[in-house]
């Protein structure tokens, strides 16, 4: 999916990697006897700011905006870490804040959210739903958080207040991230342009998480390559039009186009390892007005996705080949072939999650912690990544288990999943899980 430049993304999760998390959701343990002390302290203190949580959520969710567009949202988010004693400030990478409290000599960590909505139309027929529009790409248009970023946030605040609250049990500087502009995989390089890691000072670890159509008190997590690089397609097939009843004496670009679009699958099914992940996908075509004229030309927007760099630069040689050859083919001028880089595969440090998911699951449950496979999305979260920090990215569960198990019978309705217009979490189970979740990744980095 692309909206303007650079292009989005859409969130749709690996099949696998929700299976996975489906797994655990009726393997739910009760809690066991004995559980560490920093469980037996979190679960209350989460519990007891969870109304005024919800209140943020929800706001949040009724007031969405766009990328670069997150004036009153990041002002709030502001607002919210001032009262908690961070050192704020604003406007980093435009819209973006950053949020700083330091708790004696220790390691700096990084926790992020993102701020953004998707200019869609939001369908759930929730009392909070939002009804805003805006003006996207040049034309009105709906604004949702149909992606989750408002769970994210909610998390994100009140992992600070948890953090503050336990702050006996952990040492060093907490480095709160409010990222704008996820969604058009701009927001975090944004910020580092704008001197995050120079002006604030380079963190050691990063932590960042994402909503998953997963069960809700359920986290995945893993090891090296977490999501996929992407990369934006933007090809214009030049003809000559004419009129529709004597094609011959035009150059037809729609069937170039078409020829394009069958045949860069060949370089998907035949040059690359059928082992390594790699998917071209051609998602909207422009041409033409009406049907008896052949138009002068054809424009195709996509995206690629691959997990590693060799596959990456296979495909995008690939889909260049491909488009030249298909305009010599028919005679044509040469095609404009406009490859965008986008973001980033996440790849998270093995040290850091082998020390992190042990903690995880004193808390949550051995079997509310689940190994998943990497996602074909992609997330922006990698660039604080690949500037040099280790880091992890994991995912939290946003539906009841019980929802889950019906919508897999036969005949059952399938729950939607990212960007739908349909997509809507339980907020309560989801936030608290987050809040959890990271709060206790964070301390464990930053353990006395």
């Amino acid at each position: 999916m692309r909206i303007g430049k650079p292009h989005t993304h859409r969130k749709t999760f690996a099949a696998a990697a929700v299976a996975c998390l489906l797994a655990a959701a009726t393997t739910l343990p009760a809690q066991a006897a004995g559980e560490p002390a920093a469980k037996a302290q979190l679960a209350p203190l989460v519990d007891g700011m969870y109304p005024s949580l919800e209140s943020l959520y929800k706001d949040l969710h009724s007031h969405p905006e766009i990328a670069f567009q997150e004036v009153k949202t990041s002002a709030r988010l502001a607002d919210e870490m001032r009262k908690l004693g961070f050192e704020v400030t604003e406007k980093v990478g435009r819209t973006g804040v950053v949020a700083i409290y330091k708790n004696g000599a220790g390691p700096t960590v990084l926790v992020r959210t993102d701020m953004d909505a998707l200019p869609m139309e939001e369908k759930t027929g929730l009392p909070y739903a939002s009804k805003v529009k805006t003006e996207s790409n040049g034309r009105e248009t709906f604004v949702a958080h149909s992606c989750g970023h408002d769970i994210h946030m909610a998390t994100w605040v009140g992992t600070a207040r948890t953090l503050l609250g336990m702050k006996d049990q952990w040492k060093g500087t907490l480095m709160f991230v409010a990222q704008p502009a996820e969604e058009i995989v701009s927001g975090a390089k944004a910020m580092l342009d704008d001197g995050l890691y120079t002006r604030f000072g380079k963190p050691d670890l990063a932590f960042g998480l994402h909503t998953s159509p997963g069960p809700y008190g359920v986290v995945g997590y893993r090891a090296g390559p977490v999501s996929s690089n992407s990369d934006a397609l933007d090809i214009t097939f030049k003809g000559r039009g004419g009129h529709g009843s004597a094609p011959d004496k035009t150059i037809d670009p729609i069937v170039i186009a078409a020829h394009f679009i069958t045949n860069v699958q060949s370089v998907v099914s035949r040059e690359k390892d059928p082992a390594q992940f790699g998917v071209v996908t051609v998602g909207a075509v422009q041409a033409g007005t009406v049907g008896n004229i052949i138009p002068d030309q054809a424009v195709l927007r996509g995206t690629i996705r691959s997990y590693t760099p060799e596959v990456r630069e296979k495909l995008l040689d690939g889909v260049r080949r491909t488009a030249n050859a298909s305009a010599m083919m028919a005679g044509a001028p040469e095609p404009s072939v406009d490859l965008k880089a986008g973001g980033a595969a996440i790849v998270n440090d093995a040290a850091l999650v082998s020390r992190t998911v042990p903690a995880l699951k004193a808390v949550l449950g051995d079997k509310n912690v689940v190994e998943v496979p990497p996602i074909s999305a992609s997330e922006d979260f990698s660039e604080f990544a690949n500037a040099g920090v280790p880091a992890m990215f994991f995912f939290v569960g946003v539906y009841s288990p019980d929802d889950i198990a019906a919508s897999r019978k036969p005949g059952g309705k399938p729950l939607p999943f990212n960007h739908s217009p349909f997509f809507a979490p339980v907020p309560e189970q989801s936030i608290k899980t987050g809040v959890q979740a990271m709060s206790v990744a964070v301390m464990t980095a930053m353990a006395k």
